[in-house]
C-alpha cells in the first residue's frame, strides 16, 4: 500500500459510526476486506458474530446497538446537534428517546469540556441503560440560548435488541504452529488517531507480512475493545498460551509524538526485547490499564502482548474528542508506524524460541546419548552445558540468540543443542 492508499482507507474509515456491536463494525471489516482483495488476495478476513447474551469469561455479550439518528431543536425546529454532522453527539448506546424538556431538564444529559469550545467530547454507557448528548461549550451556549426562547425537542432514533458482538480475525499461515499477534480495536467511531490508524496500520502490516514466507502464523484481530478480547480469549486463549510468541496491540499511531512502547506484565518477553532494542521507540512503564494489552496479559492467560502507540491515551488533550480528526493524523507519521511494526514483527517472525515439550525437571540426557556416561564437573563450553542452557530457558520466552548471549555459550554450540533436543523430542 502506498501513501495514497493508506490515506484513502483511513479516510473511508474515519467517519463510519463503529461501536461495540453493530454494522459500524461490520462496514469497516467490509471496507479493510477491499484493501486485502487489491493487494493480498492470498490473506481473508472472517468476521466472527458471538450472539447477544453469550457468556465470555465473567462478561455477558451485550445487546447489539443500532442509531439511526439524533437531533436537538429549538422550539422553531432548527436543529442545533445532529449526529450527522458529528459522530460524537451522541453517547454510545444510548437509549431511544422523543421528547420535549427545558434547557435545565435535558442539562444533566449533556457531556462537554470546559476550555475547548468547538470540541466535542467522546462518552460511552455500554453496561448501563441510559441516553445523553455530548456537545462543545459553544453548542452549550447556543443550546441554553434556545432554551430561553422555548422548550427543546430532543430525539435519538435508536434500537438495542438481540444480535451479535462482531469481530474479525485475519490468519497468515507460517510454516510452524508458533504464532504473532497483532491487534487493534475497532469500536471507537468518528476519530482518526484513536481508532481508525490503528486499523489502517493493522491491515498495512498484514498485506506486508503476507508477502513473504513466515515461520510464525501471523493473526490479525479487529476488537470491539474489552469485550471482543475478552470473547475471542474465552474461545482461543488457551490455545494462544501454548501457541504464542509475542504480539502487540496498536493504536493512535498518527499523532506528532514519537512511538511508545508499554511492556508485557513480567517485561522480559521476545517482543519486549525487540522494542527496548530499537532507537525510534521509547518504552515505558507497565500498569494495569491501557486497552486490550490488559486482557491478553490477564494472568490466567499471560499472552506476550505488549502496546504501541504514538500519543498515549489520555496524556494528549485531543484524546476521545472531536479534536482527533483527519487533519490531526499525519500520513507520515502513521506510515512510519506501520514500517516499525514490520519490522519488529520480521524480527520476531526470524527469532527461534525454544519450547519445553515437558518442563517438569530436567529430562533424563544420558539414555538419550546427550550427556556422558561418566558423572563430574563440565564446563561452560561442553556440549552438556549447552544442552541445559537450552533446556532451561526453553520457556516461549528466550530466544536461541539470546540463550547464546545469556550463557556465554559459542551460537553454533546453542544451535546445535537446539537441532539434537528437538530430535529427541523434548522441546520444539
Amino acid at each position: 500500500m502506498n501513501t495514497e492508499d493508506l490515506r484513502n482507507l483511513l479516510v473511508d474509515l474515519q467517519p463510519i459510526p463503529r461501536s461495540i456491536s453493530g454494522d459500524g463494525v461490520r462496514l469497516s471489516l467490509r471496507r479493510i476486506e477491499q484493501e486485502l482483495q487489491r493487494f493480498a488476495p492470498q490473506v481473508q478476513l472472517e468476521a466472527h458474530e458471538v450472539p447477544t447474551g453469550a457468556q465470555v469469561l465473567d462478561w455477558t455479550v451485550p445487546q447489539e446497538w443500532s442509531l439511526r439518528s439524533a437531533s436537538i431543536s429549538d422550539s422553531n425546529g432548527n436543529r442545533i446537534i445532529d449526529i450527522a454532522n458529528c459522530g460524537l453527539h451522541v453517547i454510545g448506546y444510548s437509549e431511544p428517546v422523543d421528547t420535549v424538556m427545558s434547557f435545565e431538564e435535558l442539562l444533566p444529559r449533556l457531556h462537554w469540556i470546559e476550555g475547548k469550545p468547538d470540541w466535542v467530547p467522546y462518552r460511552t454507557s455500554y453496561h448501563s441503560k441510559t441516553w445523553g448528548f455530548c456537545v462543545s461549550e459553544n453548542q452549550l451556549q447556543a443550546l441554553r440560548n434556545a432554551g430561553n426562547a422555548g422548550p427543546l425537542s430532543v430525539q435519538i432514533e435508536s434500537e438495542l435488541f438481540d444480535g451479535a458482538l462482531t469481530y474479525g480475525e485475519i490468519v497468515i499461515p507460517g510454516t510452524t504452529e508458533k504464532e504473532l499477534l497483532l491487534s487493534t480495536h475497532i469500536c471507537h467511531p468518528w476519530m482518526a488517531n484513536d481508532n481508525a490508524s490503528g486499523l489502517v496500520a493493522a491491515t498495512a502490516t498484514a498485506i506486508a507480512l503476507a508477502q513473504q514466507p513466515l515461520q510464525h502464523t501471523i493473526r490479525v484481530l479487529f476488537l470491539p475493545s474489552s469485550i471482543g478480547a475478552i470473547a475471542w480469549l474465552s474461545r482461543h486463549g488457551e490455545a494462544a498460551s501454548r501457541k504464542l510468541d509475542g504480539g502487540l496491540v496498536i493504536t493512535g499511531l498518527g499523532d506528532s509524538n514519537g512511538l511508545t512502547y508499554k511492556p508485557t506484565r513480567h517485561g522480559n518477553s521476545l517482543i519486549d526485547r525487540i522494542a527496548l532494542d530499537r532507537a525510534d521507540v521509547h518504552t515505558i512503564a507497565w500498569d494495569p490499564y491501557g486497552y486490550d494489552e490488559r486482557q491478553f496479559g490477564s494472568p490466567g492467560f499471560d499472552l506476550p502482548v505488549g502496546r504501541l502507540t504514538r500519543g498515549v491515551h489520555g496524556r494528549y488533550p485531543e484524546y476521545h474528542t472531536s479534536a482527533d480528526n483527519l487533519s490531526f493524523v499525519s500520513i507520515n507519521q502513521l506510515e512510519a508506524s506501520i514500517r516499525s511494526i514490520v519490522s519488529m514483527f520480521r524480527l520476531a517472525d526470524n527469532a527461534v524460541i525454544p519450547r519445553r515439550v515437558d518442563g517438569r525437571g530436567e529430562p533424563q540426557l544420558g539414555k538419550r546419548g546427550l550427556y556422558r556416561s561418566t558423572g563430574g564437573a563440565i564446563d561452560h563450553r561442553s556440549p552438556e552445558m549447552a544442552y541445559l542452557w537450552v533446556l532451561a530457558l526453553a520457556d516461549g520466552k528466550h530466544s536461541l540468540h539470546e540463550i547464546a548471549r545469556q550463557s556465554g555459550v559459542s551460537q553454533e554450540s546453542v544451535d546445535e543443542a537446539f537441532r539434537r533436543l528437538v530430535e529427541q523430542e523434548l522441546i520444539y
